[in-house]
């Protein structure tokens, strides 16, 4: 039977919004938010934060979450979840599937990652993500939104990624001038226990140092990405799904409770 852990990796440093997990709305710490929509939704799974700061350890037992303190120079999210599970199950035997919650998003749907785990239970996939589609040739063109390739045929909305990039992919060679489609990663993930620990072992690959995508490292080595396209992926449309900026963080005191 399989066995879901939830880990929801933070930390205090951040150029746009310093202590931003601890910032307050409506009177709870944005991470309490962040744990408390998760554990609405993952009933039955195990939930725990993941920090390189020991002020978020301290905020998170205030409100009963279990947080695993990890190494605060750890290079990405990723591999954070990673260094939390090694102490959570040093043996690689009590989960098989591991969800990344991000700590800033406030405003993201729990619900889509129990859609993701049913996905990589019929798919075998290593990982398993989210997109949505993008039409406006703005953005499109804009680095920041990375692209997903993938085959999705009509009327799909599951399929496997062939490759992420901050350029438009794929090229239209009959309509050169603007991608009619394309496909915008948002980085919710679901992962393989073990795929998990075998891709933050990988070393950095040449795309991925090219693009500044870790995913494509595993897509060097040969895992398997599958990406569920959404139309949303936010609680509340009017909030931000994630804190980033100080505006962010006043919109959210707008409408989360």
């Amino acid at each position: 039977m399989s066995k879901t852990a939830v880990i929801i990796p933070t930390r205090l440093k951040s150029t746009r919004l310093p202590n931003k997990p601890l910032a307050l709305i409506n009177g709870k710490p944005l991470i309490q938010h962040v744990y408390e929509h998760a554990a609405k939704v993952h009933t039955d799974d195990d939930i725990y934060i993941a920090s390189g700061d020991k002020e978020i350890q301290d905020v998170a037992a205030t409100f009963g979450a279990r947080c695993r303190l990890t190494d605060p120079s750890l290079p990405s999210g990723t591999d954070r979840i990673a260094a939390a599970l090694q102490q959570i199950d040093p043996e690689g035997v009590k989960y098989d599937t591991i969800v990344n919650f991000q700590g800033d998003g406030i405003n993201v749907n729990p619900a889509l990652d129990l859609e993701l785990i049913d996905i990589m239970h019929k798919t075998g996939a290593d990982i398993v993500t989210v997109g949505m589609k993008l039409t406006d040739q703005a953005l499109i063109q804009n680095p920041s939104y990375v692209k997903i390739a993938m085959g999705l045929g009509e009327g799909e909305s599951v399929a496997r990624a062939l490759y992420f990039s901050r350029n438009p992919v794929p090229h239209y060679r009959d309509n050169p001038v603007a991608t009619p489609q394309a496909f915008w990663h948002i980085g919710i993930y679901v992962y393989n226990a073990a795929s998990l620990q075998r891709f933050v072992r990988l070393p950095v690959g040449q795309l991925e140092r090219i693009e500044k995508l870790e995913q494509l490292r595993a897509l060097e080595n040969g895992m398997s990405i599958y990406a569920k396209i959404v139309s949303s992926v936010k609680l509340i449309e009017e909030a931000p799904a994630d804190i980033n900026t100080p505006e962010e963080l006043e919109l959210a005191q707008k409408f989360m409770r």
